[in-house]
């Protein structure tokens, strides 16, 4: 099973090779983009769509990441309160029954 995954996702990633090629064989036309304050250098339109994929998918490993980080430590800190709080409880019950 694990080598039908292997052979299906290598057949997935020459797939999309493959059509990024036509993409990119069929969009040729060079432009530049203007932003406000500077103008870049001329490439083809497809150039510009896949860069633009790129730098998105990046952004959202980088957000994932953080927000994994993030929910991470505070797991952490949610189980050492937990673990004191349950301590606590412990300590009151032993004191409760010591009185009784």
């Amino acid at each position: 099973m694990a080598g039908f995954k292997k052979v299906l996702l290598i057949l997935l990633v020459l797939f999309l090779v493959l059509v990024a090629l036509v993409f990119s064989l069929n969009n040729q036309t060079t432009v530049s983009l203007n932003f406000l304050l500077f103008q870049t250098q001329p490439h083809g339109v497809a150039v510009w769509i896949i860069m633009a994929f790129v730098i998105g998918a990046l952004i959202g490993v980088l957000i994932t990441m953080l927000a994994t980080v993030r929910t991470s430590v505070s797991r952490r800190h949610l189980e050492k309160r937990l673990a004191h709080t349950e301590q606590a409880l412990e300590k009151s019950r032993a004191q409760n029954d010591r009185t009784l």
